[in-house]
């Protein structure tokens, strides 16, 4: 399935961080309560200037919309909730 973003807005797939303590320990990510706050960006509609797919982009904490797209989740971002672009 191919999702193209209307408007100002980017399709993105929240890249997920490995915890480890100073053990050794690695800690799931569903043990965290917070979501990562930053991901690739898989598809973005024409109008959004700045990022492109590929690009690895930071956004706002409670930003976007989340959709499942072939049972994988992803966000819906409007342009302005992007912080910025990781280079």
């Amino acid at each position: 399935m191919k999702f193209e973003p209307l408007g100002k807005r980017v399709l993105v797939e929240r890249e997920e961080e490995v915890k480890t303590t100073a053990s050794g320990i690695i800690i799931p990510d569903n043990a965290s309560k917070e979501k990562p706050s930053k991901g690739k960006v898989v598809a973005a509609s024409k109008e959004a200037e700045g990022v492109s797919v590929g690009d690895i982009v930071v956004f706002a904490k409670y930003a976007g919309s989340e959709i499942s797209l072939e049972d994988k989740k992803y966000l819906v971002l409007n342009l302005e909730d992007i912080l910025g672009v990781i280079k």
